[in-house]
């Protein structure tokens, strides 16, 4: 029976039970179509996972304003425990697409975000809610950060090699459009009652030395709605790959290859900071530079980094994710050099305009590497899989490129479950190195000393000439 007649009795349900898009003439007449429309249902799926990651971000800077007596140590941990939470849920969830079904999960996890929605909206309406409270809730918003995982690993499985950057970009990029949304949106859907009697009453602020009306629990309660139809629309109208089923003893020789944690450590250099970097910028800001609103600028950042993500997957396909890769770092460290040298010292209150611009180049950055690194995962496993195969024999091809698929989805899902801890440390690191020494500077010096390693290991492994793994 030949691929191309999907359409006509290959699907069982919503399952694929042919999924050959590396067969140009089976992409072209039935594969691209149901390739993307499984994208574009993926994407805003991904996109409120995002936002209802980093809702905290924006969430934490208000309380003080409500109410809420928690320290400046106790609002980077609320920051920071959703990328804790999120990080560690990845690990699971980088697994689940081959074991469950890519569209099963989706709908899924997607529908364990009202929880957190739903639990942040009615806590923020009362100022005595304990820590406790808030800081459980803060990990149950980790709930959008292992959705990530899977739904790379599920898009990864079907686009051919060639395409597998940008579509693995695009996804990523818009989705991760919900971290900048969330710190844009929020500020202007607490300022009205729009959800009326079934929103809560509002709370009252002390600002400038005016008091004003604020409903905080809109910036969880506006994604309820958007969370269900994602949810309906994931089950409804994406699909499950016959082939893509695999068990977790197969998927976990992942463990022994060299190339998943190489691969750990550049991808926690580009979306580990991305996140990192998102999570923390606010409070940053607001510790730095007392007379900026953090929240008028704080989300450019992470909108630059996701703009520009399916460029960097793009890029990759045409120029090489390693070559790509390495001279993005390079950038990186410059930028975070120049953000300490725009920084507050000594008798100097810092430039803040030098300081943002800096941190936009290094969000650019983080963007562009975001694409070419997760470019370059299942190219390493499928070129690594089909080396020494007989291109001749259709079987053994056909064996070693599932074989390659699956390791590199898997692969795919756990770096982004390592990298995923960079949105801990990250904002973590500020607020230990506040707290030791005055200022930021210590740690920031640390992220230039880690992007060097990054570039170290590009360079050897993928992008020198003679390399082990080019890509």
């Amino acid at each position: 029976m030949s691929a191309n007649q999907l359409s006509s009795g290959e699907r069982q349900g919503r399952t694929l039970t042919i999924w050959t898009p590396e067969d140009k003439s089976f992409w072209e007449r039935e594969g691209e179509a149901v390739a993307k429309l499984n994208l574009w249902i993926s994407v805003p799926a991904l996109f409120l996972a995002f936002a209802i990651w980093q809702v905290w971000s924006v969430v934490a800077v208000s309380l003080p304003g409500l109410g809420f007596k928690y320290s400046t140590n106790q609002l980077f941990w609320l920051a920071a425990a959703p990328a804790l939470s999120g990080a560690t849920l990845r690990i699971f969830y980088s697994f689940m697409v081959p074991l469950v079904g890519g569209r099963r999960w989706t709908a899924i996890s997607t529908a364990t975000l009202l929880i957190p929605a739903i639990g942040i909206g009615y806590a923020v309406q009362d100022n005595t809610t304990g820590y406790p409270t808030m800081l459980m809730l803060a990990l149950l918003c980790g709930l959008g950060g292992g959705n990530f995982s899977s739904s790379m690993a599920n898009i990864s499985f079907f686009f051919p090699k060639e395409r597998k950057g940008s579509a693995l970009g695009v996804n990523a990029g818009l989705g991760n459009l919900g971290v900048s949304v969330v710190q844009f949106l929020s500020p202007l859907v607490v300022t009205a009652g729009i959800f009326g009697i079934f929103g809560g009453d509002p709370q009252t602020i002390v600002k400038n030395g005016q008091s004003a009306q604020v409903w905080t629990q809109n910036a969880a309660f506006i994604w309820v709605p958007w969370i269900a139809l994602a949810s309906l629309a994931a089950w409804f109208g994406m699909n499950d790959i016959a082939d893509a089923k695999a068990s977790f003893a197969t998927q976990a020789a992942i463990f022994r290859r060299k190339h998943n944690w190489l691969m750990c450590v550049l991808y926690l250099g580009t979306f580990g900071s991305f996140i990192g970097y998102a999570a923390g910028f606010p409070l940053l800001i607001k510790s730095q530079f007392p007379g900026v609103n953090p929240l008028a600028y704080a989300w450019l950042g992470p909108l630059v980094g996701a703009v520009v993500r399916p460029f960097g997957g793009w890029l990759a396909d045409k120029l090489g994710g390693a070559r790509v890769t390495l001279w993005n770092f390079v950038v990186m460290a410059l930028a975070v050099v120049g953000v300490i040298g725009f920084l507050p010292s000594g008798g100097s209150a810092g430039q803040f305009s030098g300081f943002f611009v800096c941190f936009l180049v290094l969000f650019l950055t983080t963007g562009i590497g975001n694409g070419s690194t997760f470019r370059m995962i299942p190219v390493i496993f499928l070129t690594e899989a089909l080396r020494g195969v007989d291109r001749n024999n259709a079987a053994a091809v056909a064996q070693a490129t599932k074989e390659g698929n699956t390791l590199g989805a898997a692969t795919l899902g756990f770096t982004a479950a390592m990298a995923a801890y960079g949105g801990f440390f990250i904002p973590k690191s500020y607020g230990s190195s506040i707290a030791l020494t005055g200022g930021p500077e210590a740690a920031l010096w640390t992220f230039v000393a880690f992007y060097v390693i990054c570039i170290v290991i590009t360079w050897w492994y993928y992008a020198r000439k003679h390399a082990e793994m080019p890509c």
